[in-house]
């Protein structure tokens, strides 16, 4: 990987493909290779930068406190300083979040936005699917003996029972206390999120059998955005871009390249 010093925050990232770039940040509990299936899809057409945000993966930052905004800025400053004036930014679950605070802080550097499997900024999970995120907290207290249950909540059944390996990613993580502790308190801290004066065009994208965040939520978004797209992934949880990452790049691709169409 290589990596970005910005803000203090030395960020890792993989960069790939050729074409107009386009940015993707990660869940919450993931890191940059939850896109190991998305990224060569999208790198036919596009410049793939796929990056390790703050206590994920390769990514070096200070033991201190932040918050979505920094996150935020950490997305904008990786984008500026790998010579573009703006990108393609497409954010899933946390990540979701965190490109709503781009789009709000610095809209200028979006070209066109995705947000997938997400919900509103500073609205708080258990608003958003009170029972299940009750549920996962009980089952968290022993994610070794809890990932099958865990999982699926992410993947569909059917699918977890064709790819078993996948419920290895909830028995644990690779962050230490601290990592977790800062990660954990994100969602504690209300950024100002004001996207009623974003007019780039954004896709609203789920996955039609998302136990964790309701479409609805998702959808909800388009109440505060100019110019905004929904599609649905058939069949697909609330990680499509692992269990369908050809369906979500097909997807993605339609989106980036329909203004091509249209000019």
């Amino acid at each position: 990987m290589q990596s970005l010093e910005a803000n203090g925050v030395v960020t890792a990232y993989e960069k790939t493909g050729r074409g107009e770039p386009i940015v993707l940040l990660h869940g919450g509990e993931a890191d940059h290779s939850m896109f190991d299936g998305l990224a060569p899809a999208l790198a036919a057409q596009f410049t793939v930068i796929a990056y390790d945000q703050r206590d994920s993966g390769a990514t070096r930052n200070p033991a201190s406190s932040y918050s979505l905004a920094d996150l935020a800025d950490d997305a904008t400053a990786l984008i500026r300083g790998l010579g573009y004036d703006r990108a393609h930014v497409f954010g899933t679950s946390l990540g979701g979040l965190i490109a709503q605070v781009l789009a709000a802080r610095h809209p200028g550097s979006i070209d066109r936005l995705i947000l997938s499997s997400t919900w509103k900024v500073n609205k708080s999970p258990l608003d958003v699917n009170a029972d299940v995120f009750r549920t996962l907290a009980s089952y968290r207290a022993d994610t070794i003996a809890n990932a099958p249950k865990i999982a699926e909540y992410f993947f569909p059944p059917d699918y977890l029972r064709a790819r078993p390996e996948l419920i290895d990613i909830f028995r644990g993580s690779n962050r230490d206390d601290g990592q977790k502790a800062r990660r954990g308190a994100l969602l504690a801290q209300p950024v100002a999120a004001d996207l009623t004066g974003f007019d780039r065009p954004t896709l609203l994208l789920v996955g039609s059998d998302d136990r964790l965040i309701p479409n609805a939520e998702t959808f909800a978004l388009a109440q505060g955005l100019a110019r905004v797209e929904t599609m649905t992934i058939a069949n697909a949880g609330h990680v499509a871009s692992i269990q369908a990452p050809e369906r979500v790049a097909e997807a993605v691709t339609a989106f980036l390249n329909s203004k091509k169409k249209a000019a």
